[in-house]
């Protein structure tokens, strides 16, 4: 009989939060699972709070891994970063939060055996998220070129506004005078987007969103497109130069460089909680629709 894979990336967290990852280690040892931890967390669970690590566990040295099921403790920071790991892979990631309101990573501590009961017997259900693809037309970006939530560009200095030509699919569409543009996913629209004005999409919608950063005429607003749009950026700046940023991951990057952001070729598997919905979490998460009042 086949034993399932399980791969932990993990964050510092608080002490109180160490009995969640203990917790999460007996349980897998008593399904017979067999375990890999990332290297550094590894050591940080070992050394730092003195968790007891089932024998035999396998070490993640690099993003050469295979696995059944990756598992994310953290906030959605730490799921981000587990999702660059897992890349095209289609491992499909469950997300168990330590962080604070976690949208990606959305698993509290009570609910981690249900949802590993469900995993183990075939019934958690799975949902697939788009990812973004970032080009240069002259070289190539420093880092992981993709994005699960969104590709931002950013003014690097703290006065002066950016220009960001915009076209759709080879069509101009604008240039906005603004500290910066956010392209992003449906999973992107509740992240860095949403703190700006940008508009929620539900996922699985297969959309994109374009939504600018302090722009500086009050005409411009969100625009949602169908995901299979092709935007190019070209970026003027006083100084030459702006930021990139993918997922938080920031480089800099030169004004005669035009961008390219598209779909990506592959999707991000996520694990639901059984009996969740997204809107169920827009109402928990966001307190949607609370009136203070009552």
């Amino acid at each position: 009989m086949h034993k399932l894979r399980f791969a932990l990336f993990g964050n510092t967290f608080q002490a109180k939060k160490s009995a969640s990852v203990q917790k999460l280690l007996c349980l897998l040892e008593e399904n017979e699972a067999v375990i890999l931890i990332d290297e550094a967390f590894h050591r940080y669970l070992v050394e730092e709070w003195k968790i007891s690590v089932p024998a035999g566990v396998e070490l993640i040295r690099d993003d050469a891994f295979e696995a059944d099921v990756v598992i994310s403790m953290g906030g959605d920071g730490t799921f981000l970063e587990a999702a660059r790991r897992v890349a095209d892979k289609g491992i499909p990631i469950l997300g168990i939060n330590t962080g604070r309101l976690g949208f990606l990573a959305d698993v509290t501590a009570d609910e981690v055996e249900a949802s590993l009961r469900s995993i183990f017997d075939g019934t958690c259900p799975t949902e697939e998220r788009s990812v973004l693809q970032l080009e240069y037309d002259r070289g190539a970006p420093e880092g992981y070129p993709f994005a699960l939530n969104e590709v931002a560009v950013l003014k690097r200095d703290v006065s002066s506004m950016i220009s960001i030509r915009v076209d759709i699919n080879g069509e101009y569409l604008t240039t906005y005078q603004a500290d910066g543009l956010i392209v992003n996913t449906p999973t992107g629209s509740t992240g860095y987007a949403l703190s700006v004005g940008g508009a929620i999409m539900q996922p699985g919608s297969r959309t994109m969103g374009l939504t600018p950063v302090a722009p500086h005429s009050l005409t411009v607003r969100p625009l949602v497109l169908t995901d299979d749009a092709v935007i190019t950026l070209s970026v003027a700046s006083r100084n030459h130069r702006f930021l990139v940023s993918l997922d938080g991951r920031s480089e800099k990057c030169s004004e005669d460089v035009r961008l390219t952001i598209r779909r990506a070729p592959y999707t991000i598997r996520v694990f639901k909680r059984p009996g969740s919905s997204f809107f169920s979490t827009l109402r928990t998460k966001l307190m949607w629709g609370t009136d203070p009042r009552e």
